[in-house]
């Protein structure tokens, strides 16, 4: 063990003596700046589901949106997230946590005025992409940022916030969407990133960050604001946090280690089949006789919203590696019941290969279809319900839990684009793996995918409740 790693091992803020936790309040209210970013982002993701049926049904000359256009304004911002995640990755370490959240507001406000002022479809689209550079930037520095504010007895509770803002902005969207034409619905969009703008600006950089900046009068002042007390608490040396990375740094287990968990956890959140089930949802509520689709959305980001605060509520007693695991074992329940579900209700052989998805699943009498679409609505509600309390949040939090600070902004960034790359490949290619797979047989292989991401879980990921971060760095190390 070189001394750097002796240094970088050593907490950035501790109470020497084993003193009590803080118990500041100011902490949550930083933490609520920095999760109204999780809450645009997750706005301008809900925003094309009320958006582009309204678009798709206009009279010319009123914009008007095909369907190929259509799909690019759905999918769009998954590529504009993945450039921001490589652009935040690079922000977060030089302008650091609270500036780039900052920054991150300008495109969000940018993309919806350009989309409440299109006059044509590449304007749109413009928009579209704006915005999805700000989510990408938003979902890697917003977690970082709540990470290094909180102290661990909290840090699960604020961590999994990110994800319920992001839920809780889909849903906002989906409700708004009832009642705002789409153009209204985008300044609505302005809203959220133009407060987080305006509290960003009273709250403070985070210690450990200003600490790696050698500004140690800051990150005490920062300290008193969030805790509350900045009393014996001691600045140990700074060493490697301040080197940056290198590709060499990739030999060491406390690096290559937090890379494979990151980046495995983001790729098996997308391949879990929460798209999959998303996509089917409205299908499935009709087939159930919930004629207005809109309410499906709703009812969808209801059941997000409740069990993703359950996961916040119970994350830092439950502990991550417990949520995960059980999350996993409601999924691979539940999709296996999807793809029964479109076993049964498959219609004769056929000569085409091709599947019609926007067809009625069901070739069954209407009786039976009723009594199968309700199955197919409980595995549904018990699938978003897994997610919301595992593999929603978690992967998120761990994101900015395991990675030490000198590569951590290059490892987030990597983590997120994985995440939003998977998300763009397997929103594009789902229709293709219908075709190939059937319905029921995709919904098997995200079943599959689930029993993976569990056994990968309970071999490979840590507990890090209740623990510093320069704890978990160290047991990375193996120290």
């Amino acid at each position: 063990m070189t001394p750097g790693d002796q240094e970088e091992t050593q907490p950035l803020l501790r109470p020497p003596g084993g003193s009590s936790a803080p118990r500041g309040r100011r902490v949550f209210l930083a933490a609520f700046a920095a999760a109204l970013g999780p809450l645009s982002f997750g706005f301008a993701l809900g925003y094309s589901s009320p958006a582009i049926p309204s678009l798709r049904r206009a009279a010319p000359p009123a914009l008007r949106l095909d369907d190929a256009a259509a799909s690019w304004f759905g999918a769009i911002v998954t590529l504009g997230a993945a450039a921001g995640g490589v652009l935040g990755g690079w922000l977060v370490d030089r302008a650091g946590r609270k500036l780039s959240l900052l920054l991150c507001a300008v495109p969000f406000v940018a993309g919806f005025t350009v989309i409440t002022a299109a006059q044509n479809v590449w304007m749109l689209l413009g928009g579209r992409l704006l915005t999805g550079l700000a989510c990408g930037i938003a979902s890697l520095v917003a977690p970082v940022y709540i990470s290094e504010i909180a102290y661990p007895e909290v840090r699960g509770l604020l961590g999994s916030c990110v994800q319920l803002m992001v839920v809780i902005g889909i849903l906002l969207a989906y409700l708004a969407g009832w009642v705002l034409k789409w153009r209204w619905l985008a300044v609505l969009g302005c809203v959220p990133p133009s407060f987080m703008l305006l509290l960003m600006c009273c709250m403070p950089e985070t210690p450990r960050f200003l600490l790696t900046q050698h500004k140690r009068q800051e990150a005490m002042a920062a300290m008193q604001f969030l805790w509350g007390s900045e009393q014996g608490w001691e600045e140990p040396p700074v060493g490697a946090e301040h080197q940056g990375f290198h590709l060499a740094q990739l030999r060491r287990p406390g690096v290559y280690k937090p890379f494979i968990i990151g980046i495995s956890l983001m790729a098996f959140q997308q391949l879990s089949g929460i798209n999959a089930v998303m996509f089917y949802a409205e299908t499935i509520f009709e087939e159930a006789k919930f004629k207005d689709s809109s309410l499906a959305s709703v009812i969808v980001g209801i059941i997000q919203v409740l069990f993703t605060a359950v996961a916040a509520l119970i994350m830092d007693r439950a502990g991550r590696r417990l949520l995960l695991a059980l999350s996993g074992v409601v999924m691979v329940f539940s999709t296996s019941a999807f793809g029964a579900y479109f076993k049964l209700t498959q219609g004769g052989p056929s000569n085409s290969s091709h599947v019609d998805l926007l067809a009625p699943v069901s070739m069954e009498p209407a009786s039976g279809s009723v009594g199968l679409a309700w199955l197919a609505v409980g595995s549904m509600c018990l699938f978003i319900a897994g997610f919301a309390v595992g593999w929603g949040p978690i992967p998120w939090l761990l994101m900015s839990e395991i990675f030490p600070l000198h590569v951590k902004g290059v490892a987030t960034g990597v983590c997120v684009l994985t995440n939003w790359f998977m998300a763009f490949l397997v929103t594009k290619e789902f229709s293709s793996l219908m075709e190939v797979l059937r319905p029921y047989g995709a919904f098997w292989l995200a079943a599959a995918f689930c029993i993976f991401s569990v056994l990968f879980t309970l071999a490979c990921v840590p507990e890090t409740k209740g623990k510093t971060l320069e704890q978990i760095t160290a047991h990375f190390e193996g120290r």
